[in-house]
């Protein structure tokens, strides 16, 4: 698994709430046409936003990466923040599945 992570600090956790609204949107609109395998938009006690993005191929990854120059432009001209990005691969990762094995009978109405 392979990842995109960036990494912003702001002057006030409100401000990180707002830039993380725009990030949701601006990258949830992505996830199809680059195939993000799971996007992460995480929001610290200090204003700290980080987000995670996994891709299941480098390519991927690589395409993102050549195309997401706008989302950062844009993210820059909006906000006031010191950032820190770069891509990974994932040594360890464990995520538990978000699915219901549980099966409802119900009695057939009379």
């Amino acid at each position: 698994m392979f990842a995109k992570v960036y990494q912003y600090k702001f002057g006030t956790v409100s401000e990180a709430k707002v830039a993380a609204s725009f990030c949701s949107d601006n990258l949830g609109k992505k996830i199809s046409k680059y195939k993000f395998q799971s996007l992460n938009v995480m929001i610290g006690k200090d204003g700290d936003l980080s987000i995670f993005i996994k891709f299941d191929t480098i390519d991927r990854l690589k395409k993102y990466e050549i195309e997401s120059d706008a989302f950062i432009k844009e993210l820059k001209e909006t906000f006031v923040f010191k950032e820190n990005q770069y891509a990974g691969v994932f040594v360890y990762n464990y995520e538990a599945e978000a699915t219901s094995s549980e099966i409802k009978i119900s009695n057939p109405a009379a």
